[in-house]
């Protein structure tokens, strides 16, 4: 119960690493408030834990738009009243060939996984400066954010600059006793890459879903994925006391992909 009665906000908490750590931070005895861009993902989790006897609310949340990071904090704000934790996660995957990505697509990317951890940064700053009793923000960029990925340009450079953007942010909010880190997970088995045009591919190749994974994982040291509460552990962490001492650095998860 190293959470208990904080305030967090989850972004992306519809499946993957953002249930995941969702469900990690309500375990710690948190109250969390999980956003998705699809509520119909997070709405059911929340009835759950409220008839657990637990304390949740959903929400649904565009990254990408200014007015619903306003929205969202300004009702976990009167709900629990101050915002403790922000753990910003939502993300999207993308592939291709640099000189086959559209100018749109790049931005659509960037759109996502670099601007909306901006949006959500600045207001849960905001946020935790008005209570003024400090907080924790956890960015989840990925592996391919240090390590290069050929046909992966757009997706890692949105990583990679989360790196700059967390360390700056730290260093700006440390007075306020507000803690930045980041999280960079290389593979985790989450919805997302079944999501991907190659993993059908896969599939077929290696005759099913478990031969598909054990394919993608084939050049991780500890030869497997990560599961999704792996990544959350780590984040629990960042989130609690026990990281009283830790901003502006990364955690690496991610089984050795990077060594």
């Amino acid at each position: 119960m190293r959470l208990d009665g904080r305030a967090a906000l989850v972004t992306g908490a519809g499946s993957g690493i953002g249930r995941a750590t969702a469900a990690r931070l309500l375990r710690e005895g948190a109250r969390v408030a999980l956003t998705d861009l699809d509520p119909d993902l997070v709405e059911p989790a929340a009835r759950d834990v409220l008839a657990a006897g637990g304390d949740a609310l959903a929400r649904r949340l565009d990254v990408r738009e200014e007015s619903d990071w306003e929205s969202v904090i300004a009702k976990v704000v009167e709900r629990w009243g101050g915002l403790d934790i922000a753990v910003l996660n939502a993300g999207i995957s993308f592939a291709k060939p640099i000189t086959d990505t559209t100018l749109e697509e790049w931005r659509h990317v960037h759109a996502i996984n670099l601007d909306g951890v901006f949006l959500g940064t600045k207001h849960a700053v905001a946020a935790m400066r008005a209570a003024g009793h400090g907080g924790s923000i956890v960015i989840v960029s990925s592996a391919s954010g240090l390590k290069a990925s050929a046909g992966a340009s757009a997706y890692a450079s949105s990583k990679g600059a989360l790196r700059s953007f967390a360390r700056s942010v730290a260093l700006e909010c440390a007075a306020d006793g507000i803690r930045v880190n980041g999280v960079y997970p290389a593979g985790v088995v989450t919805p997302m890459w079944k999501s991907m045009p190659f993993f059908a591919r896969l599939e077929a190749e290696h005759g099913g879903e478990a031969g598909a994974w054990t394919a993608l994982a084939a050049g991780s040291p500890l030869g497997r994925f990560a599961e999704a509460d792996e990544i959350a552990a780590g984040i629990a962490f960042l989130c609690s006391d026990d990281a009283s001492y830790i901003t502006g650095t990364e955690m690496v998860i991610d089984g050795g992909y990077t060594a």
